[in-house]
């Protein structure tokens, strides 16, 4: 069975080891890179199953790195940043990644949460990665939407996520618990504004009236409700 690649993208040498020993030890696979323009040039022969960032970098914004990441490569991301203010962490989930860790930490806990990350990613068993809906399909594969003039539009692992949650439970109240329990993370403002934040970039490349969605409706006090009709396969 081959091994999970986790990259390591950090310019501090002694936490790209720690990690490095951590995760090998774990089982993984790793590389690691001390800046970006190395690790986006290894990106066009390897695929990693985890990307962990660090936003500090001396040659590239690492936010900006993690919004492509999350939306061309589809990998799952987490950054790892000595960043602590919630508006850093905010951004950072906006943006696309899909947990945040704040410096210093335990490797222990970065190997728990890439086991995480690579759970929930894991297709559910007998699961399929197309979906139809209201002229619409999903390639949860290929991270691509579309439309029936067979127009894409890609989406993000993150945007994803939510986007199947709904599709795999239609016309069913979602609750904010709901989502956190399904898609992970701390519950609290940060997640509640980076669910706000995804679904509203869904309902935009749905072509959604954002004062009238029909797909997506906010049910205020409760949570949501996808009210497409779903077909898998």
């Amino acid at each position: 069975m081959t091994k999970p690649l986790v990259t390591i993208l950090d310019d501090e040498r002694a936490i790209r080891q720690m990690l490095t020993d951590a995760l090998e030890e774990a089982g993984f696979e790793t590389m690691s890179f001390a800046r970006a323009t190395e690790f986006e040039a290894a990106l066009k022969t390897a695929i990693p199953d985890v990307c962990l960032v660090d936003l500090s970098l001396p040659d590239k914004d690492g936010l900006t790195l993690v919004h492509r990441l999350a939306l061309e490569q589809g990998a799952s991301v987490i950054i790892i940043s000595g960043r602590a203010q919630v508006q850093d962490r905010v951004t950072g989930l906006e943006l696309g990644a899909d947990d945040y860790i704040i410096k210093p930490f335990e490797p222990a806990e970065v190997v728990a949460r890439v086991r995480a990350r690579l759970r929930k990613a894991a297709p559910a068993p007998q699961s399929t990665e197309t979906a139809r809906f209201n002229g619409w399909t999903a390639h949860f594969e290929r991270y691509i939407l579309v439309d029936q003039a067979g127009q894409e539009t890609a989406f993000s692992h993150a945007e994803g996520e939510v986007l199947r949650l709904f599709l795999e439970r239609p016309k069913r109240l979602i609750s904010r618990a709901n989502m956190q329990e399904t898609l992970g993370g701390a519950a609290g403002e940060s997640f509640d504004r980076a669910m706000d934040v995804r679904i509203s970039r869904l309902r935009t490349k749905l072509g959604e009236d954002p004062k009238n969605p029909r797909l997506i409706k906010t049910i205020y006090g409760a949570g949501y409700i996808f009210l497409g009709d779903v077909s898998w396969g």
